[in-house]
């Protein structure tokens, strides 16, 4: 990134950035390619490859060196996560969770000590975060929580209760951002941010889900029983968790779109190679103009997410100069690189025929794991509904 004024920041790939991309890739094929229909099949979780990546810097991208991190910016951050979902899905996720959902909001809003003590571990890869906004009855709508935190009588912790649903990374998970109400009467307003060390009594692991796509990134509940969490422990005043959680989402949702481009190029270039090679009616399946539309179509879709992904990066790093938020762009990045790795994927399937139907190719588990991108950190439709809002002035 280079820039003399945050309105004429330009992309620009550094040598650094360059050799980033070498490094995630080689590591992408070679370590985590090769084990990823094992991990899919068995749906464990892939800790080895983890702790590597943890090793190379890649669980803190964005995080300055001083508290564990990388210190790079967003650009590298999405270079590697297209590179890790192009090899695995799952590993992408698990990535994201740790970088954009949990990292950015403890630099955005965490205290010293709370980056001392919550951050360094999980920027350094040390260990692992997670991030807890969903509930049963509560998805999209985060003000109709039934979780509950309360200030105990001696004002030095929050007594919290309930049960939170569809935590990524919750059944191996260190610390985790937990959004919960401490004044219901207030709607979205009421609902406050904790950090939650997963070590303390008060807190059990749920069910993990078995899930459709995305199998070796483990999702569970986590119930809370009377767990104790220390004032200090608070993310952001009482009242801000809301604003907190959503400010987060931004930054989430540009690696979710940077994960739907990386399936999508694995997809395609699946297709392209098969294209080539499959022989049918005396020629490769690929001089047909049937299957030349497909690839066009495909690709055409693939460049276009790109650019609005790096278009979401530029917001971002202005966003930084500025402390203003990106919602716009990343939600427009987010909903239109979910969908097209939707289209990519089932395109995919079809060129691929029967074999794209099968186990013994890939191209199945991108179709799979797709499909959740069009789901969390905002539903396509929630992206819509962001994008209409704030062009049309609403709140």
């Amino acid at each position: 990134m280079v820039t003399t004024s945050p309105k004429a920041l330009t992309l620009v790939m550094t040598e650094e950035h360059e050799m980033l991309l070498k490094m995630v890739r080689d590591f992408a094929q070679n370590e985590i390619a090769p084990v990823a229909a094992e991990f899919d099949e068995t749906g464990d979780f892939p800790m080895d490859t983890i702790k590597k990546m943890g090793a190379m810097g890649l669980m803190g991208i964005e995080v300055p060196e001083a508290y564990g991190g990388a210190e790079m910016d967003t650009l590298a951050y999405v270079l590697t996560m297209i590179e890790v979902a192009k090899a695995d899905a799952s590993h992408s996720t698990i990535l994201s969770v740790n970088n954009s959902l949990y990292n950015y909001g403890l630099m955005k809003f965490g205290t010293e000590a709370q980056k001392q003590g919550f951050l360094v571990p999980i920027a350094s890869g040390q260990k692992i975060g997670a991030y807890s906004l969903t509930e049963p009855a509560s998805g999209s709508d985060a003000g109709t929580m039934t979780s509950r935190a309360v200030l105990n009588d001696a004002g030095t912790h929050f007594i919290i209760t309930g049960r939170k649903s569809w935590v990524t990374s919750g059944p191996v998970a260190d610390y985790v951002v937990v959004f919960t109400m401490t004044d219901p009467e207030q709607g979205s307003k009421g609902v406050s941010a904790f950090l939650i060390d997963m070590s303390k009594s008060g807190v059990q692991r749920g069910k993990k889900e078995p899930k459709l796509g995305i199998r070796a990134s483990a999702t569970s509940e986590l119930l809370f029983d009377g767990y104790e969490c220390p004032i200090e422990n608070m993310l952001g005043k009482r009242g801000e968790g809301f604003k907190i959680a959503m400010t987060v989402l931004d930054a989430g949702r540009i690696g979710i779109a940077s994960q739907a481009l990386g399936i999508a190029e694995a997809a395609y270039e699946a297709s392209v190679n098969y294209a080539r090679e499959r022989v049918a009616f005396g020629a490769p399946i690929g001089k047909f103009q049937m299957i030349q539309q497909k690839i066009a179509d495909m690709k055409t879709r693939i460049e276009a997410a790109r650019l609005l992904i790096y278009n979401a990066v530029l917001a971002k790093e202005r966003a930084k100069a500025t402390d203003g938020r990106f919602t716009t762009e990343a939600s427009m990045a987010k909903l239109f690189a979910s969908e097209t790795a939707a289209f990519v994927t089932d395109e995919a399937v079809q060129i691929h025929g029967g074999m794209g139907y099968s186990k013994e190719l890939p191209v199945e588990r991108y179709y799979r794991d797709a499909r959740i991108t069009r789901i969390y950190e905002g539903t396509s439709e929630i992206q819509r509904m962001v994008i209409a809002r704030n062009e049309l002035g609403l709140r």
